[in-house]
């Protein structure tokens, strides 16, 4: 009997991840691309062709890593920058016609969903309760959910700004104390809501809280002085936001080509780095949380478990 290997894709504003695993969710393959599909799309919400080049070429390339390893069963999803770009499915349709590969764009319930299936692993025995929260590229996904091995959403908020738009938006590649304070005051109003909305102060003592993307992996890494950026050894350390704090306005003094030259950020993230960085903190901050647990487990890995949990596995 031939045996399922099975693929997940997710397809983000900044990067792209696959992950192949074979019947029993045990990973053979990862990878993770910065395609920058959202570089340049704010002004006038189109994706533009450089970006639709790289977007492409990486997951042709994806498509064949999947034909390499046989994969039987994928699922390939993509969020905000496919949500809000005009010529999105343009996009998806160039992908399909170029690669096979089938991107559905899922809404942020779904996104938020996901990254919970994802990230809860790494909230286990720690609370009842566990708060969520995914800084993407182009948005925010916000989520408390009851911390068990399904976890029940309670309530979920996606915020439309994330790295990459809003640094564009606010002018953030370079820190600037006002512009940064005008993204801090939107995102500050949009947590208080979730916070108003799911009666957060309730669950005050029977919450912990988990952070993916790379931005708080990049912290940890450098609030742990690991000497470079190293997404799996910080996956599921946790640390006290005063270490944030500290960690975060270093952030803030650098110049672009600092961040640039700093082992925990780069070239490719140094635009976007201080606008990740303001968003991080203002939510940790409206949230009243004292620590994070930083996740290199999301969506993708949601998916994994999804489609083993469906296919199921074979002896």
């Amino acid at each position: 009997m031939k045996k399922n290997v099975f693929a997940a894709i997710d397809l983000g504003t900044n990067s792209c991840r696959l992950v192949i695993a074979d019947e029993r969710g045990r990973y053979l393959y990862k990878d993770n691309e910065t395609t920058k599909l959202g570089e340049g799309m704010y002004a006038q919400m189109r994706f533009t062709p450089e970006a639709i080049v790289r977007g492409t070429d990486c997951l042709c390339r994806y498509a064949e890593k999947m034909r390499e390893y046989g994969v039987t069963e994928y699922r390939a999803v993509a969020t905000a920058a496919c949500r809000m770009a005009s010529n999105g499915k343009y996009f998806v349709d160039l992908v399909r016609e170029k690669s096979g590969i089938d991107i559905e764009v899922i809404d942020g319930y779904e996104e938020a969903r996901l990254n919970l299936k994802g990230a809860v692993s790494n909230a286990k025995g720690k609370a009842p309760y566990v708060l969520v929260y995914d800084l993407g590229g182009g948005s925010t996904e916000i989520t408390l959910a009851k911390n068990t091995e399904n976890p029940e959403i309670i309530y979920t908020v996606s915020i439309p700004w994330g790295a990459r738009n809003s640094s564009e938006a606010f002018d953030l590649a370079e820190f600037e104390r006002g512009r940064a304070e005008r993204l801090r005051a939107e995102i500050e109003k949009e947590t208080r809501a979730f916070c108003s909305e799911c009666r957060l102060d309730e669950y005050r003592g029977k919450v912990c809280c988990v952070a993916t993307s790379s931005s708080p992996l990049r912290l940890v890494s450098w609030i742990r002085d690991f000497g470079s950026y190293d997404r799996e050894k910080a996956d599921g350390i946790e640390a006290d936001v005063a270490e944030f704090d500290r960690v975060i306005a270093q952030v803030n003094s650098l110049s672009r080509a600092e961040l640039a030259q700093s082992p925990y950020v780069g070239e490719k993230r140094s635009f976007i780095f201080q606008a990740a960085s303001v968003i991080f903190k203002t939510v940790y901050d409206v949230l009243g949380v004292r620590s994070l647990t930083a996740s290199l487990k999301s969506a993708k890995d949601g998916i994994i478990e999804e489609l083993v949990e469906k296919y199921g596995k074979t002896d």
